[in-house]
Parts: C-alpha cells; structure tokens; sequence
C-alpha cells in the first residue's frame, strides 16, 4: 500500500471539491474545521460533493467511472465522528463565521437574540442596538453592571451618521481610521436612531466599524447598529477563541468560529472625538500608533489627561 497525500481540500459550508487518487486523501471538515483522511482504494476523482450540518455532505453532483456506493458510507461516517463532539456539546450552537451563515445570523438578531462574532481584535457578543431585550440580555449573560456602556457596531464607514455627531470632523479622517481595530467616542445626536435605554444616561457613543467582512455584513443586513462588548464575563480575559468562553455557549442563539483570532488581547483603540480639532486616546489598545499617526496626519491635538 502507498499513500498519496494531495493538498488539503477545504470544505466551505456548502461544498468541496474532492479529489481521491488511491489509497489515502485528507480533507478538511467544514463544521468543526478538522483534517480527516478517508481510504478510498481506486477512485479516482470523486467531483462535488454538497455539504450538510451533520455529515460534512450529501450527495454526488458529478462522478466519474470507479465510483462505489460504499464508499460513500465510510466517508459519511468519518465526517460524523468528525462533527460528532462539537454537536453533542452546542446542540447546533456553533457555525462557521462564513457568508453561507450570515442570513440566520442577521435572522437571529432581528428575533432579539445575542450570537458570537470574531471582529477584527476579540470575539465579541452582539444584538440589535434597538432592542432593549437583546441589550439587556448581554449584559445578564456578561454580568455587567448597565453603569458600563456599550459601543456599538456598523457595516460601513458612512453608516456612522446615523447615530452619532461627525460633521465636526475634518474630511477623510473617518475612512483614514476605519474599517479597522479603532473605537470612536462621538457624541450621540438628537437625531441618532439608537434607543435611548442604550446606555442611559452617556451623551456619547463608541462606534466600531472592525475589519472583518462577517460582522460588517450581519451589521449591513440588519439596517442598524449592533451592540457590541467583548465575549467574556465581565472582569475576566477576553477571548480569542470560542473555546475561552465556552461556558457561554448555550447563552447566545449562535456562536459564529472563526478560528484562534491573531491580534492579541488588548482589544481595539479607544479615541475620543467629541472634540473639535483635539482626540483624548481612552485606551491604548492593539493600533494607538497608528490611530495617532493618522489624527495628527488631519492635525488634530491630542487633549491630555490634565486638560
């Protein structure tokens, strides 16, 4: 017996390209993002295989000669031992932060539910900035006192307006800062659209526009701002992977795996400003160099913590 090793094939949410030259493949699950190998003695090329949430597929759309029904079998089986941990542990909790998910996610948020997101720095919980249920039910699932505010997040740069004051800002600076790891402290307008049980009693608002497609496009589907605070119990770490907070899991509708995020743990830049010509950095975070090259760059003075 030989083995042929070919590259690794992923598995999106709906489907994979195959490849099953004798004796041995490898492949990797869709589901819980796992390599297995399947046997499959004399194959050939398989072609598309559709994918389903328990088996890692369905059915054949194409196939050449050699093809057994049987292996078929081993094959759906391999994928169910693969998929068999994460499911009996999240009762479907869990999905990939791939497109093919976005429309339950954007579902699921306007039913006033709390999902899991990576953003661009953390893992982070979000609802509807608009429903005071959702709101008030990530801050029972956080344990956070209401005293502590919320930011919130949306799809695109010029959704910013809608909820909070910019005309005072200099031309480009937003879209110079974002989509990126950077919180913006503006002050909310008599106009913002928020509600006002979101943060009562702040005349201001932290906006975030992270740079990562999956949560910018469930902010896009939603036509509204998301509340957003990092996915942890209030005073403990925050989290990087799903499993570092797994004991949060069956609080959320979903929990959208993007993998062990790169960043770090100090969270995005908090910038305030509310101020005309001047920002106040509120928390250094992963980009304050950055921030702050970029906000001289529109000349604007940093206001220090002794005024």
């Amino acid at each position: 017996m030989y083995t042929n090793t070919i590259n690794p094939t992923k598995i999106t949410s709906r489907s994979v390209l195959l490849h099953t030259n004798p004796l041995i493949s490898f492949i990797h699950c869709g589901s819980c993002f796992k390599m297995s190998s399947f046997s499959i003695p004399n194959l050939g090329y398989l072609g598309i295989i559709s994918g389903v949430p328990k088996f890692g597929f369905s059915t054949i759309l194409h196939q050449n000669k050699g093809f057994r029904g049987v292996s078929v079998r081993k094959m759906a089986w391999s994928m169910e031992k693969c998929n068999e941990g994460i499911e009996s542990n999240t009762s479907g909790i869990v999905r990939p932060a791939t497109e093919a998910y976005a429309d339950e996610a954007i579902q699921a948020l306007r039913d006033g539910k709390v999902i899991a997101v990576p953003t661009d720095t953390l893992y982070g919980f979000a609802c509807d900035a608009c429903s005071v249920d959702a709101v008030n039910r990530i801050y029972e699932i956080k344990g956070r006192k209401h005293t502590s505010p919320l930011a919130i997040c949306v799809g695109d740069v010029n959704d910013i307006g809608r909820f909070a004051v910019t005309n005072h800002l200099p031309l480009g600076l937003l879209h110079n800062l974002l989509p990126g790891p950077v919180t913006l402290v503006l002050t909310r307008g008599e106009s913002s659209v928020l509600e006002k049980s979101l943060n009562p009693g702040f005349d201001t608002v932290g906006v975030r526009v992270p740079d990562s497609e999956f949560i910018r496009m469930i902010a896009r589907g939603c036509g509204s701002a998301l509340a957003l605070t990092s996915a942890n119990l209030s005073g403990q770490p925050s989290s990087l992977d799903i499993k570092e907070f797994k004991n949060l899991w069956e609080r959320c509708r979903f929990v959208y795996d993007g993998g062990v995020l790169p960043s770090g743990r100090e969270g995005s830049t908090i910038v305030d400003l509310t101020m005309i010509g001047k920002y106040k950095i509120l928390r250094s975070g992963s980009a304050k160099e950055e921030t702050i090259a970029v906000l001289e760059r529109y000349s604007l003075l940093e206001e220090r913590a002794n005024g």
